[in-house]
């Protein structure tokens, strides 16, 4: 139980503050984006080296489904993941909509930093994004935790600056999803296209999450 609740704390931080981020600076402009791309990136790192000891910080269904689909963990186990990270990830987009509505604080994205198909020409391009953006991240994630072939301690750090460099290509395209419990806590209480589109975000970084765990498979052979 400890790990389930450990992986909504983290998915709570991730989704708040890198999603926080992107609605306070705003992802039209440069600056916007890098910040935003090292919100996320740096929130991984933190949690992984915080609450990595105890779930193994994955605070992402697509990681969970890797991971799961590779044979690290049990399929359980990876159930009890998921519903923490969506927990999770509903709780921080409850927290963000309130701060808009109590605390008045500006949504520069217009959306709680949900994520978005248009700039990747429909849901199908956004779709591909996602997936090869997801297969990447979760590629890294699952190379640098193998427990003969990784890189120890050093993991949380590879796996945060991938996550910047993934934002950093993806955030005008999607807005960088990667991540189903970050799309979906935002989106709920956005409403609207973002709701309706969420399932592309849903469903892309878990198919993006599979095939790095059959690649990574092959590789480590």
């Amino acid at each position: 139980m400890k790990k389930y609740l450990a992986e909504c704390i983290g998915t709570f931080v991730l989704t708040f503050l890198g999603c926080g981020t992107a609605m306070f600076l705003g992802c039209n402009t440069p600056a916007g984006v890098v910040g935003t791309a090292i919100a996320f990136g740096l929130t991984v790192v933190a949690m992984a080296y915080t609450i990595g000891g105890i779930s193994g910080c994955h605070i992402n269904p697509a990681i969970t489904l890797g991971v799961a689909l590779s044979g690290r963990m049990s399929w359980k186990d990876a159930c009890g993941y998921w519903c923490g990270q969506i927990i999770g990830g509903i709780l921080a987009g409850a927290l963000l909509f309130a701060f808009t509505k109590v605390v008045a604080a500006p949504d520069l994205t217009g959306g709680l930093g949900t994520n978005g198909v248009a700039n990747a020409g429909g849901v199908w391009g956004a779709f591909l994004v996602e997936v090869v953006a997801t297969f990447l991240f979760v590629l890294v994630v699952l190379g640098t935790t193998d427990e003969k072939l990784g890189a120890g301690k050093l993991a949380g750090l590879a796996i945060g600056l991938t996550l910047i460099l993934v934002h950093l290509v993806c955030i005008n395209l999607t807005g960088t999803s990667v991540n189903p419990a970050r799309s979906i806590g935002p989106a709920i209480f956005a409403g609207g296209v973002a709701l309706q589109n969420v399932w592309v975000f849903i469903c892309a970084p878990l198919v993006g999450g599979a095939l790095s765990a059959c690649c990574w498979k092959a590789l480590a052979k």
